[in-house]
């Protein structure tokens, strides 16, 4: 054999083997990437859910959430439809549900989960004693296929905060104030909808919770004087839709703010708020600022218009929020003014609001009958409707 040949065939092996040795290599590092991605892979949608909430919770255990005043009784993690299509945003709607008007809440909640194909998760924020009833109630077949999570309301958030006033029922039911916690209710959400329990939700709710909100707009209300409610029922109310209405501008205090007195007031009912925005703006600890001066120096007007939670959202939002369509808070349903409205109008609502001294449950509000198709009868039998004889007798 030549010389020549015996260096072609040293070459040739020497190639193999060096090819024998890149192969190698190459599996050796293959297998190292595959480890890593393995471990650095997210985390699948369901796990996110489940995070979201604490397991004490997931676990129906009634651990502190490490937040003062506001603890996570129970939750009912039904699986969410956006995580099955990957697109639909969950929509957090904040309702509070006190003992004494619970079947108000149990048929908001109704109306609001057969009008929308949207995943709704509700935050029911009630007091200790309430909790039980409300979660034999929700446990009812109608209701069975809601998300919700309730949350107790710690009374002594409102210690220095609130005086009491026998003319004023509201100063004394704590539960009004929970508008005014909704980053601590809602934690993990960029926006929520909050709203009062003596209403019916005749629309989408997607479409309430998809009004846009201007930059630097913390939350979006129902402004009381072009409301289309207000306009077809109220005429000549004087200083009941201004701020004026609802504040004292005999006090220094008031007048220093150079808010104008004939501003147009809103119902803090029915809200849509970017939370994002109410942390950077820290929207709660002004809110409360507000709530301690009016117990020193009195700063609510003496013939509050309405809600005793308005005056201080009023000033802090002064000038400072968006609005929503007003067929999304059509109220005076619970006055005699309500009883002015068509059927028609009551028809095209797209949100029903009894506000006002009579509420649906009860003998005197328009248009019981529309909120009643909503009720759910209490399985216990403690909360049932006040009706009129006649009424009863129509019925029967």
């Amino acid at each position: 054999m030549s010389f020549r040949k015996v260096n072609i065939i040293i070459l040739v092996l020497a190639v193999a083997l060096f090819l024998l040795v890149l192969h190698h290599n190459f599996l050796g590092l293959s297998s190292l990437l595959k480890n890593e991605v393995s471990e650095a892979v997210e985390e699948p949608p369901w796990a996110a859910v489940c995070s979201h909430f604490s397991w004490a919770g997931l676990q129906k255990v009634g651990t502190d959430s490490g937040i003062v005043g506001l603890q996570p009784i129970d939750f009912v993690p039904n699986i969410p439809r956006h995580v099955v299509d990957g697109r639909q945003e969950e929509i957090p709607v904040v309702i509070a549900a006190s003992e004494d008007r619970l079947g108000g809440a149990i048929a908001a909640i109704n109306s609001i989960q057969h009008n929308t194909r949207s995943s709704v998760i509700f935050y029911i924020v009630t007091l200790n004693g309430t909790a039980d009833h409300l979660r034999s109630w929700l446990s009812s077949s109608t209701l069975k296929s809601i998300r919700y999570k309730i949350v107790n309301f710690d009374t002594k958030l409102l210690e220095g905060k609130v005086k009491e006033d026998p003319d004023q029922g509201e100063s004394i039911k704590p539960l009004t104030f929970a508008r005014f916690y909704l980053p601590i209710l809602v934690p993990s959400a960029k926006k929520a909808i909050y709203m009062d329990d003596d209403v019916i939700v005749q629309g989408d709710i997607l479409a309430l919770y998809n009004t846009p909100l201007k930059p630097g707009h913390a939350a979006a209300f129902s402004e009381d004087c072009d409301s289309t409610s207000t306009k077809v029922v109220i005429r000549g109310a004087g200083n009941q839709y201004n701020y004026i209405g609802y504040l004292d501008y005999k006090k220094e205090r008031i007048r220093k703010l150079s808010m104008k007195a004939s501003t147009c007031s809103f119902n803090p009912g029915v809200f849509v708020a970017n939370l994002t925005e109410w942390k950077r703006q820290n929207i709660t600890n002004q809110l409360e600022k507000w709530m301690k001066l009016n117990v020193e120096e009195g700063l609510y007007s003496r013939t509050l218009a309405g809600s005793i939670t308005t005056p201080p959202l009023l000033i802090v939002f002064y000038q400072q929020h968006s609005t929503i369509d007003p067929m999304w808070n059509v109220r005076h349903l619970g006055s005699s003014a309500g009883k002015r409205y068509s059927p028609q109008f009551v028809k095209a609502a797209k949100l029903l609001h009894w506000n006002g001294h009579f509420k649906p449950w009860g003998r005197t509000a328009s248009y019981t009958d529309v909120w009643e198709k909503w009720y759910i009868p209490d399985p216990t039998g403690k909360f049932s409707l006040i009706r009129r004889h006649t009424e009863i007798s129509n019925i029967k």
